[in-house]
């Protein structure tokens, strides 16, 4: 009777244990039932035990049945186990079941896990979005562009974009979109003839960026271009002629003290040209009275030869002295 008794404790025990057990899955599989999502007591079961979020997987199936679409349990489980966000991805395939967009199983799958917000894309491409250009977050507040005579203009821009399903995944982001209209924005102006005819006609920008097919290779389908607003900048071209005067100024300048320094420095050679001439001069006249020396002694000069040059020395001296004072003399 003692081995009855301890018998029926433990098999109690157990049921006790196996009720608890089921009863925390028990709730689950009944709300799946009633809502026609049929999902397994086994498949709950086994989910909790390869650590998967029960009710985010349930709840996840029983949205997608009421909203008509049928996504097996299997898929929706593998979905989380790859690190996707399933209640995102069935959001957004309501939305777009609701907006009559094609998104399949596999493709909002593929977009949760490319990092992409794949709600947000499908909300985006039922209402368009409207982009800064530029960003409120770039450093510049304006896109500035100058014209062919010159003067500076500063534009912003507003750009109404739609998100292409088709090419979320590996599309440009919004940035590659600021970049490029910012890019055809500049160019546009930077060809205009004058800025009047810029400030007069700002749409004739919007149709020649939008010529420009800008969304190719992105994730999004620009609607319109709009310039919300266009500015006159500073005359760039009157700068750049002034500093290009100042330039050809300091470069003159530079050229005339080089040639300066060059005349000076030639003029010192001349003059240490003319000290050195002299110097020979001078030793040139040393021996003169050397070589009249020897004249004497040789014979070739005698003394009345002597007193004839001094003569004719004194008289050259004595005429050199009335010449000076003639021209010395003031006139009447």
């Amino acid at each position: 009777m003692n081995f009855l008794y301890v018998a029926l404790i433990v098999a109690g025990l157990f049921l006790l244990f196996l009720l608890f057990v089921i009863g925390q899955f028990l709730n689950l599989y009944i709300q799946a039932l009633l809502s026609g999502a049929r999902v397994g007591l086994l498949e709950i079961i086994g989910m909790r035990l390869r650590k998967v979020d029960i009710r985010t997987i349930v709840f996840s199936r029983i949205r997608a049945v009421k909203a008509g679409l049928d996504i097996p349990t299997n898929a929706l489980e593998t979905h989380y186990l790859a690190g996707g966000r399933v209640p995102n991805v069935i959001s957004a395939m309501i939305a777009a079941r609701s907006a009559r967009i094609e998104l399949p199983w596999n493709i909002a799958t593929a977009i949760d896990l490319a990092g992409r917000d794949i709600l947000d894309a499908v909300q985006t491409s039922v209402n368009p979005k409207v982009i800064d250009c530029p960003a409120q977050s770039s450093p510049r507040p304006t896109i500035d562009a100058v014209a062919r005579d010159g003067i500076q203009l500063k534009a912003k821009a507003r750009v109404t974009v739609r998100t292409n399903i088709a090419r979320l995944v590996g599309g440009a982001t919004e940035e590659t979109i600021i970049a490029r209209v910012g890019q055809g924005i500049v160019s546009t102006i930077g060809s205009a003839i004058d800025h009047k005819q810029v400030l007069e006609n700002p749409d004739e920008i919007s149709r020649k960026v939008m010529d420009s097919g800008l969304d190719a290779g992105t994730a999004f389908e620009i609607l319109s271009i709009d310039i919300a607003d266009i500015d006159v900048g500073d005359n760039i071209g009157a700068k750049l002629q002034l500093d290009q005067a100042n330039a050809d100024k300091h470069r003159a300048q530079a050229q005339a003290e080089s040639r300066r320094a060059a005349a000076v420095a030639e003029e010192q050679e001349f003059r240490a040209l003319e000290q050195k001439n002299r110097a020979v001069v001078v030793l040139a006249e040393a021996e003169i009275p050397k070589a009249m020396s020897e004249a004497f002694r040789s014979g070739h000069l005698g003394i009345m030869d002597y007193y004839k040059m001094k003569n004719v020395v004194a008289d050259t001296d004595m005429r050199q002295s009335i010449a000076s004072a003639g021209d010395n003399k003031p006139k009447q």
